[in-house]
């Protein structure tokens, strides 16, 4: 059978999520992954998502709940909620069989806040077989000690992302995270994990999600509960510019040991 890119949606809470699925030609049924975007979504991963084609991976990736067109209202919470909706999706039987899907061999993998998504999904999900988190933003760290100056900066960061976004403001969104607190502690999910496969990658020459900030303390925390953990820390910006070969390459390499049997 040959190679497919159908569109594909997912209801979440009424609301339908537009989505692209990769598939790979083969009979299958093939393990697929659930690709998260960041914040607000300009950076999609679809390269990856090709990469992980030719290697014989499914993928999907979608927009969340408020953002680049679908209905709903934006919201950190909403988009955690999508994340899962879309894991649940794709492990559907009818989905599954119409897709040539192996709906056992799911992983999550996610660039900024899909890599805090990712790592939040993974961790609510123990069916999740492998979870990805690339250059994650974590909200519990950004939000612990917060002050006034911070907080003001961060506000004004947001609202000058809001164009592809409805329904919320920089205000809403920092207050959203400054309500979850530590229950968005990336560090803090570690336990959830033991035994379980997890691919953390950071980015040195990052502002946005700096490599000393959001992923350096995730990794001794995951390795002390046991995690069967890879990690890595490269020297490139945010979008990993000038790392995508290498991203792809280490993603596959990293679901062939965790994902392909």
């Amino acid at each position: 059978m040959r190679a497919a890119t159908p569109a594909v949606t997912f209801d979440s809470d009424g609301v339908r999520l537009l989505g692209v699925l990769h598939l790979p030609e083969g009979e299958g049924p093939h393990p697929v992954v659930v690709l998260l975007h960041g914040f607000p979504g300009n950076e999609r991963n679809f390269d990856l998502a090709q990469a992980l084609r030719r290697a014989g991976y499914a993928s999907v990736v979608f927009h969340y709940r408020g953002s680049w067109g679908v209905g709903g209202t934006w919201s950190w919470a909403n988009a955690l909620e999508d994340a899962a909706r879309v894991v649940a999706g794709v492990r559907d039987k009818a989905f599954a069989a119409e897709h040539r899907l192996d709906p056992e061999r799911v992983a999550v993998a996610g660039h900024s806040f899909g890599g805090f998504a990712a790592l939040m999904t993974g961790a609510a999900d123990p069916d999740i077989v492998a979870t990805v988190s690339v250059s994650c933003f974590d909200f519990g760290t950004a939000t612990r000690g917060l002050d006034a100056e911070g907080r003001r900066g961060w506000v004004a960061a947001f609202d000058d992302e809001l164009l592809p976004l409805k329904g919320t403001s920089g205000e809403a969104l920092v207050a959203e995270m400054e309500a979850a607190g530590e229950r968005w502690s990336l560090a803090s999910l570690a336990p959830r994990f033991a035994g379980r496969p997890v691919l953390l990658i950071g980015t040195e020459l990052d502002t946005v999600t700096p490599a000393e900030v959001h992923h350096h303390p995730l990794v001794p925390a995951y390795a002390a509960a046991e995690a069967d953990l890879e990690h890595h820390a490269w020297a490139t910006d945010h979008a990993l510019s000038d790392h995508r070969l290498q991203l792809a390459v280490t993603v596959r390499a990293f679901l062939d040991r965790t994902l392909s049997s």
